[in-house]
């Protein structure tokens, strides 16, 4: 037995050493000179990225990320840079990263010291707090309100961190459910089998609009976690990278199309959604813009 686990903690550690090698090797300014394509990952996360009936990936984030290509093909003097989307999940996007089947994330990852551990993160491009979605019947307003219930998070996003120490501190007694998407998360709400859903609030703004029933739901009036930023994810360790993408973003804040950008997303009618946020950009955001500071 003991020989077993040594074996399995080796294979492990063999494993890890691969990966993490793999991660390292991968020069990303080198292959996109070598390719001319930049591998963005995009998911079902309206209004930062998400596809329409047609296929077509689009969003906020996606927006922006063609605008930083068009800025990295100038940087990089290259005769041309093609973008290849790739589908990534809240759960493997770090793999995806890790492996080289994406170069850049672009969606709305939170840019927090837990998943700073295992990326590296953009300026940021929006800022958000953790609220949580129930049924208006339940009167659910605070945290308080959820003692002893179940409450349900993505896998892989950094909410099962936030919900599992709000339920510590707190002595809540939450049964915390994860599961693999945001929309399943958002329909154990629907169909009564969680109390909560605990996500970014613009997120849970934008599943509430979307929903049968938008009458249905309310947003909690507290906030589990302060304001906190949003970025474009890419891999660990590959500042060469960073440092040129960080560059095309104060470029494009410094151009002042931003407004007209974010006014397109979160102010106007969603393409292919048939519904409109209305919510206005707010000022951590602008006063960011003006003057982009790279969080440490």
């Amino acid at each position: 037995m003991k020989i077993l686990v040594q074996w399995w903690v080796g294979l492990l550690m063999s494993v890890w050493a691969v990966s993490s090698a793999a991660a390292s090797d991968i020069d990303t300014l080198q292959r996109l000179s070598e390719t001319g394509t930049l591998r963005v990952g995009y998911g079902d996360t309206a209004p930062f990225s998400y596809t329409d009936d047609n296929g077509n990936v689009l969003g906020y984030s996606i927006d922006l990320c063609q605008q930083v290509a068009s800025q990295l093909q100038e940087q990089l003097g290259l005769p041309s840079l093609a973008i290849e989307y790739v589908f990534r999940t809240p759960g493997n996007r770090v793999q995806m990263l890790n492996s080289g089947e994406i170069d850049i994330e672009c969606n709305a990852s939170t840019n927090n010291e837990e998943r700073r551990r295992s990326a590296d993160f953009s300026l940021s491009h929006f800022f958000v707090s953790v609220r949580f979605v129930s049924l208006k019947e339940n009167h659910y307003d605070t945290l308080q309100d959820l003692a002893g219930r179940s409450v349900s998070v993505a896998r892989g996003t950094v909410n099962v961190g936030q919900i599992n120490q709000a339920n510590r501190e707190r002595r809540l007694n939450l049964s915390v459910v994860p599961v693999e998407t945001l929309q399943a998360a958002f329909d154990l709400v629907t169909d009564g089998r969680v109390a909560a859903f605990a996500m970014d609030d613009i997120l849970l703004s934008t599943m509430i609009a979307e929903s049968e029933d938008p009458t249905a739901y309310a947003l909690s009036e507290e906030a589990i976690t302060a304001e906190e930023p949003l970025g474009l994810l890419m891999r660990k360790d590959d500042q060469a990278f960073v440092a040129q993408v960080n560059r095309a973003l104060r470029t494009i804040y410094q151009q002042g199309d931003m407004q007209a950008l974010y006014e397109r997303w979160f102010q106007q009618p969603l393409p292919g959604k048939g519904i409109t946020l209305n919510v206005p950009m707010s000022d951590t955001l602008a006063r960011y813009v003006r003057e982009p500071l790279r969080e440490e």
